[in-house]
């Protein structure tokens, strides 16, 4: 191979290559989701995107789909229910022979809890004795938050087994979103989301290493966000299924002196697919954040 030819690798069209590539994204109606479907979809990847509203998928794929090199394709299912995911793989399976990407996006946050009292009776009622500290919505948490990455990825290795056979040197990855609070030592006020994307890193370190042991060629990382602007983090989406976050909230809080923006995500989204010597890590994209808050 003559240099001009080994030069060709390093061209970002061929680093960061998605074209062809059939991807599926869980919870991409708005938010982190949103951006790594078009992140994908719009440098060439056939994009399925579900969740559990059918109108907000087909907002997006109305919004986003339109005039690009790749597709985007609303498919609804809860992937909370076991029965609701496979009857996902059947439908993925009868219209593609691979899965090249598998995004587990969908996650939920908890209430907030008072963890600044120093009376011990008062710090009780606070993380005890409130409303919102209650078992069910531990549960609900990690079965959003965990739980599903665990099965959903397990139901999706022979079709993404398929995805590592089809192009030479190229093997498909699941890329779990976590983040950055499954990192930190402090609980930011929800002990239960925090605790749930710690055993979704630590999750996706044992998914890793077992497939990797089966002798599969699927790489699985995940990615820990900062704040991004989403419905969980603003509160709201626009009528483009976009959220703001001012950029004043966190000039003090992360070395970047602000929150993540689209690009910052899909920039990630497209690195983590890609790089194929990528595997069992997780990839902080916070800003700065984990600096300044110390990690465990």
């Amino acid at each position: 191979m003559d240099p001009q030819e080994i030069n060709q690798k390093f061209q970002l069209a061929n680093l960061f290559n998605v074209k062809n590539k059939v991807a599926l994204i869980t919870g991409a109606g708005s938010g982190i989701g949103l951006m790594a479907a078009q992140a994908l979809a719009v440098n060439g990847a056939k994009v399925y995107i579900t969740g559990r509203t059918q109108e907000k998928l087909d907002k997006v794929a109305e919004l986003y789909g339109q005039n690009i090199s790749g597709q985007i394709i609303p498919i609804t299912s809860d992937i909370t229910n076991k029965q609701s995911i496979d009857k996902l793989v059947k439908e993925i399976s009868s219209r593609e022979k691979f899965l090249s990407i598998l995004i587990n996006n969908a996650g939920i946050s908890t209430g907030h809890q008072n963890t600044e009292p120093e009376d011990p009776q008062e710090l009780r009622k606070s993380l005890f004795e409130d409303e919102s500290a209650n078992i069910p919505a531990w549960d609900d948490t990690f079965r959003t938050n965990v739980t599903q990455l665990f099965f959903v990825t397990s139901a999706f290795l022979p079709l993404l087994q398929k995805g590592s056979e089809q192009e030479r040197g190229w093997s498909s990855t699941v890329i779990n979103i976590t983040s950055i609070s499954g990192i930190v030592k402090v609980s930011q006020h929800h002990f239960a989301y925090n605790a749930s994307k710690a055993a979704a890193i630590h999750l996706t370190k044992m998914l890793a290493h077992e497939v990797m042991t089966s002798k599969l060629r699927i790489r699985v990382n995940n990615i820990a966000p900062g704040v991004f602007p989403s419905e969980m983090t603003a509160g709201e989406s626009d009528e483009k299924q976009k959220s703001f976050i001012p950029k004043e909230k966190y000039e003090g809080k992360t070395a970047a002196r602000r929150p993540g923006k689209d690009e910052d995500m899909a920039s990630t989204v497209l690195f983590a697919v890609t790089n194929q010597y990528l595997n069992g890590q997780t990839v902080a994209v916070d800003g700065g954040y984990v600096l300044t808050a110390g990690s465990l």
